[in-house]
């Protein structure tokens, strides 16, 4: 009896709950970036289920009946931030047996309860690109999340309008993968040791194509190909990391021998070949540093990239490579290739829309718009400001930080237990080189 009671109270306790998400939101005065157009100086947010009503000018606002309204005069609004290479949540790859394990799928190794999920909130991250290292040549499959508050990671997952689980297949070269066998020695091997890896994804794909369905002419189940073949028939982007310049252009001639698509990461010499990079069309993701250093490949790095890159064409992101960018100073990435050349306008959509892209999210985030879901983050001021904060992040249109909570504002500043459970990641150096 006493739990019957105990259970009703808890349902009455969470009725008003329920019924203030079911409600519209407007978020009225704040000076509004949508990235899809102009800044609005006195704007008006709407959102209700967790997509975007609407978004426009305070003046001309038409908000519904019975909404909640919040002011947010003085503050900064702009969507959520998009990050295109992450490790957060503890994630693991492949292993020490071999430098191509494209079956590894990270969904099975992510701690959704890791504190820096929480803090990748506190940065105003709200989607993200969580992938295995680069100690492998193929080093699994990538997962895109939401940064919803979760108690597993199917509520994080994002799903596609078929339901599949979306996310990516990690790709490496240079330094990072060339040590003892059965690891390459060399680039050359490295290079050759991919192609005679997809090659032999095309002969599995033409085999079951023979096969027509037909059970006994099946070519025998390889996890592995099937991965490969996703990528060769576009179902899965390829996330490349790359930092030397002739390591980039031989990603891009392995990517238009076998035709996928594919996103190059990092990139720290891409002022020196960043025509050809234009000329090929693919998409770059930047990490910007404020200590360069760490690697001999990367000796040449410059935050210059994003303004060289932006003037020859080129579609330019920015990621964390969390931990070795802090998640809560992911905004920091815009400012400093702004300082370095970058426009604003382009800088900005490289935290946003840009990587939404790169994930093919593009329709459903990286935007303020109506009709999109509704991931946003509130700021204490302009986003390029050293001075501002993230106050508040909100996933489709849930709050999942707020720093005037000290519980959260532990997360975005540190302190004793704000790290409870985390471990180190350093991209490439994780048991033998991640």
């Amino acid at each position: 009896m006493r739990s019957t009671i105990g259970s009703i109270f808890v349902v009455l306790c969470l009725l008003p709950v329920a019924e203030a998400q079911d409600k519209p939101q407007a978020y009225l005065g704040a000076r509004i970036i949508p990235i899809s157009g102009p800044e609005i100086q006195e704007g008006t947010l709407v959102v209700h289920q967790g997509k975007i009503v609407s978004v426009g000018p305070a003046r001309s606002a038409k908000i519904p009946d019975g909404v909640d309204r919040h002011d947010a005069k003085g503050k900064v609004i702009m969507p959520g931030l998009v990050d295109t290479h992450s490790h957060i949540g503890g994630v693991e790859g492949a292993d020490s047996t071999a430098p191509i394990q494209p079956d590894v799928r990270v969904l099975d190794s992510i701690n959704v309860r890791s504190a820096r999920i929480q803090k990748a909130q506190a940065g105003g991250i709200t989607t993200a690109n969580v992938m295995p290292g680069s100690g492998h040549l193929l080093s699994g499959q990538t997962l895109y999340l939401k940064l919803r508050d979760g108690n597993t990671i199917d509520d994080l997952l994002i799903r596609d309008g078929q339901g599949n689980i979306a996310g990516g297949l990690k790709m490496a070269n240079g330094t990072n993968s060339r040590r003892a066998p059965p690891f390459p020695g060399t680039r050359a091997k490295s290079a050759a040791l991919v192609r005679e890896q997809y090659v032999k994804a095309q002969e599995y794909r033409e085999k079951v194509r023979r096969a027509n369905g037909d059970r006994e002419k099946m070519p025998e189940r390889d996890l592995r190909m099937e991965t490969l073949v996703e990528v060769l028939e576009g179902k899965r982007t390829v996330h490349h990391h790359t930092h030397r310049h002739d390591d980039v252009l031989t990603a891009i001639r392995l990517a238009q021998e076998f035709k996928f698509h594919m996103v190059l990461h990092h990139v720290s010499e891409a002022w020196k070949v960043a025509p050809e990079i234009a000329a090929s069309g693919f998409p770059v993701s930047l990490i910007v540093l404020d200590s360069p250093g760490g690697k001999l490949e990367a000796m040449d790095v410059s935050n210059r990239n994003g303004a060289v890159l932006e003037k020859a064409g080129v579609l330019v992101g920015f990621h964390t490579d969390d931990s070795v960018t802090d998640s809560r100073h992911f905004l920091r990435s815009a400012a400093f290739a702004v300082r370095d050349g970058m426009s604003r306008e382009k800088a900005l959509e490289a935290l946003t829309i840009a990587g939404a892209k790169m994930l093919d999210l593009q329709t459903r985030i990286g935007s303020l718009e109506a009709g999109k879901e509704a991931d946003f983050i509130l700021l204490s001021g302009d986003p390029l400001s050293v001075y501002t904060k993230v106050l508040e992040t909100y996933v489709e249109g849930k709050k999942v930080f707020d720093r005037s909570d000290p519980k959260d504002l532990l997360f975005a500043v540190g302190g004793y237990g704000a790290s409870r459970g985390d471990e180190l990641h350093l991209d490439g150096f994780e048991e033998e080189g991640e």
